[in-house]
């Protein structure tokens, strides 16, 4: 039974929250009077797992924190620390991008490998991390589903101003990743988000004569403050700016694309086609 997290080395707001949690669980456990033994026997959890998040190499996760503040009569104290464990499991980057995406009004996205991972599924973005070569192992690939989903919630925050504009290459409607019955469940998700008062979902055909979009997908998170945040996606790497120079450049580069791209109704009626097609 899997019950923490790798926890990373070289992440300074991580480690402060892991040495907590940590101290707590040993200062609960020894108060109870129970060993690592002892103590991982009657949460089911083995003595290696236990000393290995009280050693902070790694990260519990959320019902070992609850199975821990049963056993130990904790009164809820160590289940509370849920809260603060849940946003360090996941890679800095990925915390990174979560809170800028929070703070953006607006957000600009073209894809043209796969669905954006504000849009996937859960059993698609499984789908898309298990391709990865090489390899990921399981827990990896629980904890990057996981994270994608967590930063789903931007999607129902209510702002009031916020925007999103999604603009998919037609190849990723196509594309069978995790195959027909995923892809279909994936398509569903995009007709249901599309139809958001503050989502504009745009759809590039393949027949265009003209698309801007060819060098790759990127994103642009315009805040509230006036700046642009831009990510661009590159193999084993993403790239992040702020100049404004480049910011600008690719600013002008969605605007070409949106207005190469069907508009947000044409683009429904365009999936639902796709959608239809996928079921014979």
């Amino acid at each position: 039974m899997s019950g923490e997290w790798d926890a990373g080395p070289e992440d300074d707001e991580a480690a402060g929250v892991i040495r907590t949690v940590a101290r707590q669980l040993k200062l609960w456990r020894e108060s109870a009077g129970l060993t690592q033994p002892e103590f991982g026997a009657a949460i089911g959890y083995g003595e290696e797992l236990v000393s290995s998040v009280e050693r902070m190499r790694r990260i519990p996760r959320p019902e070992y924190l609850e199975k821990a503040d049963e056993v130990l009569n904790a009164g809820g104290k160590i289940a509370a620390l849920k809260k603060d464990v849940a946003e360090v499991r996941y890679p800095k980057k990925v915390r990174d991008l979560k809170r800028i995406e929070t703070e953006a009004v607006e957000l600009c996205a073209y894809n043209n490998s796969v669905v954006h991972g504000l849009l996937q599924t859960e059993e698609y973005a499984r789908a898309v991390f298990d391709a990865r070569r090489p390899a990921l192992t399981e827990d990896e690939v629980q904890q990057h589903v996981a994270a994608r989903m967590a930063r789903q919630e931007v999607l129902d925050l209510l702002t009031g101003r916020r925007v999103f504009s999604f603009v998919q290459c037609e190849s990723t409607l196509r594309r069978s990743i995790g195959g027909r019955i995923v892809l279909r469940r994936q398509l569903e998700r995009l007709l249901e988000v599309g139809q958001r008062r503050n989502v504009d979902l745009q759809v590039l055909p393949l027949d265009r004569a003209e698309n801007s979009g060819l060098d790759g997908a990127f994103r642009l998170l315009k805040l509230a403050d006036g700046n642009t945040v831009a990510f661009s996606e590159a193999p084993l790497t993403s790239r992040v700016t702020t100049d404004p120079k480049e910011t600008t450049a690719l600013d002008i580069r969605y605007g070409a694309i949106r207005a190469q791209a069907l508009s947000p109704h044409e683009s429904l009626a365009f999936i639902e086609k796709v959608l239809g097609d996928s079921r014979t």
